[in-house]
């Protein structure tokens, strides 16, 4: 049962990374960020909807690669590993745009 249920969670998690869209992307970032990224991850990081496009795709590809980072970068590399080229220049396109929601 247990097996079944994280093989469940891993295709979900999968199908809306897979996703081309800005906001879908952002849905598995705003349980730590907020809903328009306005909160500190895990009270720890930086408010992340202040950053530019560029700061937060090198943010994002310096997690990947474990070169980024201080006390979130355990977390962050795992959730940034998940993320294709494509999927982390829409989310630096997007999260400066929840500044203003």
């Amino acid at each position: 049962m247990k097996k079944v249920l994280l093989a469940a969670l891993a295709v979900f998690a999968l199908n809306a990374m897979a996703a081309d869209n800005g906001a879908t992307l952002f849905k598995q970032c705003a349980g730590c960020h907020g809903a328009n990224a306005q909160k500190k991850a895990l009270g720890r990081s930086e408010v992340i909807n202040t950053w530019k496009s560029g700061k937060i795709e090198s943010a994002l590809n310096g997690y990947k690669a474990g070169t980024f980072g201080g006390a979130m970068k355990g977390i962050m590399k795992g959730q940034a590993s998940r993320l294709n080229e494509k999927q982390i220049k829409i989310l630096a396109k997007y999260i400066p745009t929840l500044k203003k929601k």
